[in-house]
């Protein structure tokens, strides 16, 4: 069993930074690949970012891609998320998700576990 806790989320205007962090407790956390994802109201749960479990790799949505950056401290069990150039349109509940296996994936389905979530909000 892996718990998953998400912070950082916030309001912010448009153009500004939020870093998302999620701690994760349990299991082994360097033995999961990591991902985040997002939702908005009205809308369907879309991938945002993932990162293998040994960080070598990230993987990011087209629509983040060179504004948000994946990492993770695996001696501090945690994923983070550093958004940059924030638009109206990244605001939504952002939640983290842990994969049992080295690489992640893009679909939320293939992950075992999930935190609550947290609140982004961009105001133009």
């Amino acid at each position: 069993q892996v718990q998953l806790v998400e912070s950082g989320g916030g309001l912010v205007q448009a153009g500004g930074s939020l870093r998302l962090s999620c701690a994760a407790s349990g299991r082994t956390f360097s033995v999961y690949a990591m991902g985040w994802f997002r939702q908005a109201p009205g809308k369907e749960r879309e991938f945002v970012a993932a990162i293998s479990s040994s960080g070598g790799n990230t993987y990011y949505a087209d629509s983040v891609k060179g504004r948000f950056t994946i990492s993770r401290d695996n001696a501090k069990n945690t994923v983070y998320l550093q958004m940059n150039s924030l638009k109206p349109e990244d605001t939504a509940g952002y939640y983290c998700a842990a994969r049992y296996y080295s690489d992640p994936s893009y679909s939320d389905y293939e992950y075992d576990y999930w935190g609550q979530g947290t609140q982004v909000t961009v105001s133009s």
